[in-house]
């Protein structure tokens, strides 16, 4: 045997042990002699560095230090997901799912782990890169960090596709957050809070090294791709326990909402006995042509539900109410708390929405309230315990000015809060909408965060997010914690976002009401700013997705002479108000004013190739056959349901091929 197939040999034989100890938990030899094969195969790396490989067993040790992660655009957007709480709503979601495509629908429940989302990319089978959730649309590159995770496969066994993603949650189990912090406070260090959190933290750390230290484990619950080897999701899963991945065991096909709701009441019972954290299950409709048919919302897919498990609740003292004010001048009222433990984590404060929530609820300052942290990430006050109330607390009067700069509040009819009007000059709005228009979402500014934002309107550096583009060296060097090389990297961070497309720029202008899906298609309809800003009410409507109250919002945004002067000085200094000219190639008008549905299995472009082509062409594309869809393009095995309200409706039907016609 040569030394070639030595090394070969012995990482096969590793990666082997791997899969057994930290996928299949269970070990057929001991630590010691593990640790022996590994320090064999390092020896005969390090002697014959020709026969380097980054995905053999060594690498896991970790040692690349990455300073700045690099941003990523996920080519398959990963989605949040739909809520549920109770059994109604799930068959009220089931009631749905049936009007869409018919009766014969069968699930996977699965446990929803609360860890870190991730995708996970393999190419030949073997982890090219590894990306964090982000904003959905793009995350954080961590490849060296996951690298380190022994449950992820660093190279895929059996008969895998050249190209595959998948999708899990990176955790903290109990056992090894126990033994982390453990260590921590033997050298006399705080510890972590919660497994979620030390998660999160432990991803974006700069030594891989540190993060191999860390016991973290990676449970998959998804493969995205195209053209892969299985019909339903239940099936993908099967095959991702084939190709090396840990996906947990709890998994379990179904066939109705009656088996799902059992299979909540089991796993509410006994989830404290995992070794894990979960919050709930998650429930999707197994089969993968309906899932294609059902598709998505603007957030999350048709096809999916979270059910929350009953959320914790703690039991404390308000101290006092203040309010906090928003980038839109909408005020707060946050409850600040006698801390207490909770989900893992010591809250402080809770959102109490708006005057109305104050009044419905009746709570006092001085109260004894529950405090629960539930759906949302900030925890909330369910109930006041009256029990509790003292005889002197008195009925809370809301404010009617601003808590900083006094100006008094409004409140439109219909619109849930109060805001302050003093959009020019009241300093959290400023503040806000610069840290708005920096965010990663919008001009993704690299070595600005929201507390420079906050000293640089503080030292009166700037007033608006137009000042940061005449922002000088000499100007940032004085300022607390700036040394040269965070200047010039604040400078070199601003100078780069003036290459930000026309779509995020408009979003990150902060015009009330449009949000990224709002701002992309508005970009793609108008072209340009200058089109935008001439556009009437009427021809705003029309545009997809625009309602009277976001064409509202516009009219009045571009009426204001200052936005108008901002917006100038923008184009002055070089940022993008124009689509780029690789989107406008291909675009057309032929399709514009036909609404069109996608149904079945197609051959010679795929369901995304065709939805993209449509709305190129300026068509648009919903899931669901109404009076108003104009073409129906059915492929092979199309959904029943949506053949027959086609036919009932007379809505016109195009194979394949008749589609592609249609465009030439």
């Amino acid at each position: 045997m040569n030394i070639k197939e030595k090394i070969e040999n012995l990482r096969e034989e590793l990666r082997t042990h791997n899969y057994n100890y930290y996928v299949l938990d269970k070990p057929v030899i001991t630590d010691f002699e593990f640790d022996k094969k590994l320090e064999e195969l390092q020896a005969l790396e390090t002697k014959h560095p020709e026969f380097f490989d980054a995905n053999s067993p060594t690498q896991r040790v970790g040692g690349e230090v990455t300073k700045n992660f690099n941003t990523v655009t996920h080519e398959y957007r990963m989605y949040s997901l739909a809520n549920s709480y109770s059994k109604e709503d799930l068959e009220d979601w089931e009631a749905r799912l049936h009007k869409l495509i018919g009766n014969n629908i069968t699930y996977t429940c699965e446990l929803k782990y609360d860890g870190v989302s991730i995708s996970i990319h393999y190419e030949k089978g073997l982890l090219v890169k590894a990306v964090t959730r982000g904003d959905g649309f793009q995350g954080d590159d961590v490849t060296a960090n996951v690298k380190t995770i022994r449950s992820v496969p660093l190279k895929l066994k059996e008969d895998f596709p050249d190209k595959l993603e998948i999708r899990g949650e990176i955790i903290l189990p109990y056992k090894g957050f126990t033994q982390l912090n453990q260590k921590r406070i033997a050298q006399g260090e705080e510890p972590y809070a919660n497994p979620r959190n030390t998660a999160s933290g432990s991803l974006k750390l700069q030594d891989s090294a540190e993060v191999a230290q860390r016991p973290l484990d990676c449970l998959l619950y998804g493969v995205v791709g195209e053209k892969l080897p299985f019909l339903s999701h239940y099936e993908s899963l099967e095959k991702a326990r084939q190709w090396g991945f840990k996906v947990p065991p709890q998994a379990q096909e179904v066939k109705d909402i009656t088996e799902v709701l059992a299979y909540l009441a089991y796993w509410n019972e006994r989830r404290h006995d995992l070794p894990y954290e979960t919050d709930g299950v998650v429930v999707k409709v197994n089969n993968i042509q309906q899932q294609e048919e059902l598709g998505y919302t603007a957030k999350a897919p048709r096809w999916a539900m979270a059910y929350k498990f009953k959320a914790e609740q703690a039991h404390t003292q308000l101290e006092h109410i203040s309010f906090q004010v928003g980038r839109t001048g909408a005020i707060t009222p946050v409850a600040n708390l006698t801390p207490v433990q909770l989900a893992g984590t010591i809250v402080k404060r809770a959102s109490l929405h708006n005057a109305d929530q104050i009044e419905k609820l009746d709570v006092r300052e001085g109260d004894w309230v529950f405090v629960e942290k539930g759906g949302e990430i900030i925890p909330k006050i369910v109930a006041v315990d009256f029990t509790k109330r003292a005889e002197s607390l008195t009925e809370f009067t809301y404010i009617t000015t601003c808590p900083e700069c006094n100006t008094p509040l409004k409140r439109e009819e219909g619109e849930a809060q109060h805001y302050c009007p003093n959009a020019k000059s009241c300093p959290p709005q400023i503040i806000g909408r610069i840290q708005h228009f920096i965010s990663r979402k919008a001009m993704d500014v690299e070595g600005l965060g929201g507390e420079t934002v906050a000293l640089l309107v503080k030292e009166k550096l700037i007033e608006s997010y137009a000042d940061l583009y005449e922002l000088k060296k000499e100007q940032l060097l004085p300022l607390e914690r700036m040394a040269e090389k965070s200047a010039d990297n604040l400078l070199q961070g601003i100078e780069a976002s003036k290459n930000i497309p026309f779509e995020r720029v408009l979003y990150a202008l902060g015009i009330r009401h449009v949000g990224e899906t709002v701002a992309k298609k508005l970009a793609l309809h108008y072209k340009n700013i200058t089109t935008l800003r001439n556009a009437t009410k009427n021809d705003l409507v029309s545009v997809d997705e625009i309602g009277e109250k976001i064409a509202d919002s516009i009219i009045e945004f571009f009426g204001n002479p200052t936005n108008i002067a901002f917006i100038e000085r923008l184009e002055r200094y070089g940022l993008q108000f124009s689509i780029a000219k690789e989107l406008l190639e291909g675009l057309t008008d032929k399709l514009s004013g036909s609404t069109f549905v996608i149904s079945g299995v197609f051959t010679q472009v795929s369901r995304k190739e065709i939805k993209t082509l449509i709305e190129k062409n300026g068509g648009k594309v919903t899931s669901s056959i109404s009076a108003k869809t104009d073409y129906l393009v059915a492929g092979e095995n199309m959904g029943p349901s949506k053949l027959a309200k086609a036919e009932k409706l007379g809505t016109k039907m195009l194979s394949e091929e008749a589609f592609l016609a249609l465009l030439n």
